[in-house]
C-alpha cells in the first residue's frame, strides 16, 4: 500500500492513495493551520471504525439480519504528554432493523475482532479497547432499543 502525502501550505497537505482518492489534511491555527482538513489521528480513528463496520455490516448482510440502520461510534482517550498517544479505545455498534438476532450480532463482531479487522489487530496492541453493541427494534425515530451488550 502506497500513499502521498503532498504539502500545499502552512499545515496544509494532500493525502491520497492508490485507490485514487484524496483527502485534505490539516490543524487548527493554535499550531499553525488553517482548520482545513481531518486531522491525521482522526484518520486512524475513523480506519478503525470503517474497518470493522465493513466486516460487521458484510457478516450480518450474509446471514440476513433486516438491518435498517447501523453506526459505529469510535472514541479514544489520549495521554496528556507529548507525543499524546491514544491510550484507550470504545467501539460502539448501533444497529436498528427487525428480528436482529444478538447472537448473530456478536458473533460478526468476534470475527471482525479477532480475523479480519488489521486495523483493530494491530491498535488494539498498543491500547485496549472495549466493544459495545446497542440493537434498536425499528428504523429512524420510530426504534426502541431491545438490547445491549459489550463483547469479551
Amino acid at each position: 500500500m502506497d500513499t502521498i502525502i503532498q504539502w500545499q501550505e502552512r499545515m496544509s497537505f494532500t493525502a491520497s492513495a492508490e485507490s485514487g482518492f484524496s483527502v485534505n489534511l490539516g490543524t487548527d491555527a493554535a499550531v499553525g493551520g488553517d482548520n482545513d482538513g481531518f486531522r491525521p489521528l482522526e484518520l486512524m480513528v475513523i480506519g478503525l471504525g470503517g474497518c470493522t463496520a465493513m466486516d460487521v455490516i458484510s457478516i450480518l448482510t450474509k446471514k440476513r439480519q433486516d438491518i435498517r440502520d447501523f453506526q459505529v461510534k469510535v472514541h479514544v482517550d489520549r495521554a496528556e504528554q507529548h507525543p499524546r498517544v491514544f491510550t484507550q479505545g470504545r467501539i460502539e455498534y448501533h444497529l436498528g432493523g427487525y428480528n436482529i438476532d444478538e447472537d448473530a450480532l456478536k458473533h460478526a463482531i468476534e470475527l471482525s475482532e479477532k480475523r479480519y479487522c488489521p486495523a483493530y489487530s494491530m491498535l488494539s496492541k498498543a491500547f485496549p479497547i472495549t466493544l459495545h453493541y446497542f440493537i434498536y427494534d425499528g428504523e429512524g425515530e420510530e426504534r426502541r432499543m431491545l438490547k445491549k451488550g459489550q463483547v469479551d
